[in-house]
């Protein structure tokens, strides 16, 4: 019989004793996939010289901040997931990826006319897409009587300017403001400026015009191409539909015969690109995820904020912080009824179609995710992939927690892989074996069938003798060198529609 211990070499003689510890891969089975978030977007324009394309893992919302640019896309993003005042995706590793803008890009500007002589004093504020404060700094400016439009303006300038996170410069010449995007690139164009008098306009007008939109496409090549082996499991897009075609192909898809892109088989590092749109019309969110294009792609996810006058990645961000949170702790859960935290809603409460459960079931139905307005913020109703395949009923991926808890399938087996199959000696199963790192076919089945339970057990997959009755392990009949397994598995459903009948009487 071996010798069970080897702490003390075999070859020793002399007298002494010997101790060692080893790893043990006792519970390699109940680990969720760690979630990992890639952020990508653009940075101020002011930041361009310094702020690189190496990918940049942070924790603050500041880091971003010193890098990209305090207000850029990037910052607001991180500022969304990392707030200063603590909480947010916590642990979950972020990564952003940044994007150069393009030559001749050119940022957004409008105006602010200020007229009239104010009669009292009074306080005003500018709202700046949806937001009349960053983080507890208000752009509020104290006007008194005395004060002209000249003045006024220069007020204004020094609210906006006195912002640090604020997502725009602004400059005053006599009265009329003149108002910045801090990054070049089409995405500024989405800029939107208002005024709140707080019910008191006291003898003053404003006047918001001159709309000047910026334009220039970032490519996202690059970035890309540095994911490399790291697993970014949720991907931040703030480009929307500009950059769907490049994800999708970049992400792939699975297929049972050809995966391709992140899917391939000895690569399956896929992803969710997450979108964010503040449309309300269904017709023209149709007519982005309904396209014949998207119909059999599993990658990009919209996070809808209907009429919402924040930035559609700030959308984005939000969805994010509810799924990888979930995903990361619960993985047989969906976000449905979960909040968003921290998004701009409309002030009249309208959020168009989505306010109709018929026109959410014909989004869902067309591979757009859906929200509510409860209680004062954007609420989950379905968050879905754009894939609906004809014929196949149900969609296989159509929700995004289906796929990461086929994700999650996926690492679990990897790591029993590593531990008990990779690079060790390939044996019959009526081998008598006396050595260790040995593996049998029967006993990777044995393995398998305990990670069955253990799946089941976590609502991963339902019916665990399903996926045992399937199981095939057989050494290769070509290569000796070569193990192969096959089986099957049932996911969990989720309870996304709940129908009773209850029937009525009269008691005689």
């Amino acid at each position: 019989m071996a010798d069970i211990s080897n702490a003390v070499g075999l070859e020793r003689l002399s007298r002494v004793v010997g101790y060692k510890i080893t790893k043990g891969v006792s519970k390699v089975g109940g680990q969720n996939l760690p979630m990992r978030v890639a952020i990508l977007g653009p940075a101020n324009h002011a930041n361009q010289s310094t702020v690189g394309t190496t990918p940049i893992n942070f924790t603050s919302a500041n880091e971003i901040g010193d890098v990209a640019g305090y207000g850029s896309p990037a910052h607001q993003i991180a500022r969304i997931l990392r707030p200063i005042f603590g909480g947010g995706i916590g642990g979950i590793p972020t990564v952003y990826y940044p994007q150069l803008e393009a030559n001749g890009s050119t940022g957004t500007t409008i105006d602010v006319t200020v007229s009239g002589t104010p009669n009292k004093n009074v306080a005003h504020r500018l709202i700046i897409n949806g937001r009349d404060n960053v983080d507890g700094e208000y752009y509020e400016f104290i006007i008194a009587s005395t004060d002209t439009p000249t003045i006024i303006g220069g007020k204004i300038k020094d609210a906006i300017n006195n912002v640090t996170n604020a997502p725009v410069t602004a400059t005053n010449l006599l009265g009329v403001v003149t108002i910045a995007s801090k990054w070049y690139g089409a995405t500024s164009a989405s800029l939107d400026v208002a005024v709140n008098t707080l019910g008191d306009a006291s003898g003053l007008t404003y006047v918001v015009n001159n709309k000047v939109s910026g334009a220039g496409a970032e490519s996202i090549a690059t970035s890309l191409t540095q994911f490399g082996n790291e697993w970014n499991t949720i991907v931040l897009n703030p480009y929307g539909t500009a950059q769907h075609a490049a994800l999708e192909a970049f992400n792939g898809t699975p297929s049972a015969t050809t995966p391709t892109g992140r899917y391939t088989g000895i690569v399956f590092k896929p992803f969710v690109a997450v979108w964010g749109s503040t449309l309300s019309d269904k017709d023209a969110i149709v007519a982005i995820t309904g396209a014949s294009a998207r119909m059999n792609q599993v990658t990009n996810v919209l996070a809808p904020a209907p009429n919402s006058k924040g930035f559609d990645w700030e959308a984005a961000a939000n969805v994010i912080l509810l799924m990888a949170r979930t995903a990361q702790d619960t993985p047989h859960l969906d976000v449905n009824g979960q909040a968003y935290l921290d998004m701009p809603v409309p002030s009249d409460g309208l959020i168009g179609d989505m306010a109709d459960y018929d026109s959410r079931d014909y989004l869902v139905k067309n591979g757009a995710s859906t929200v509510s307005l409860e209680n004062g913020v954007y609420t989950v109703q379905d968050m879905v992939t754009t894939y609906r395949p004809a014929g196949e009923i149900p969609p296989q991926f159509r929700y995004s927690r289906n796929l990461i808890l086929d994700w999650n399938i996926r690492f679990g087996y990897l790591l029993l892989e590593q531990a008990n199959v990779k690079d060790k000696a390939l044996a019959g199963d009526d081998d008598f074996i006396t050595v260790a790192n040995v593996i049998k076919p029967k006993q990777w089945k044995g393995i398998l069938f305990e990670y069955f339970d253990d799946l089941a057990q976590r609502a991963l997959i339902t019916q665990s003798a399903f996926s045992k009755e399937s199981l095939v392990v057989e050494v290769s009949g070509s290569n000796p060198d070569r193990l192969n397994s096959t089986f099957k598995y049932k996911r969990t459903g989720t309870v996304r529609i709940a129908s009773t009948d209850a029937e009525a009487n009269f008691a005689f």
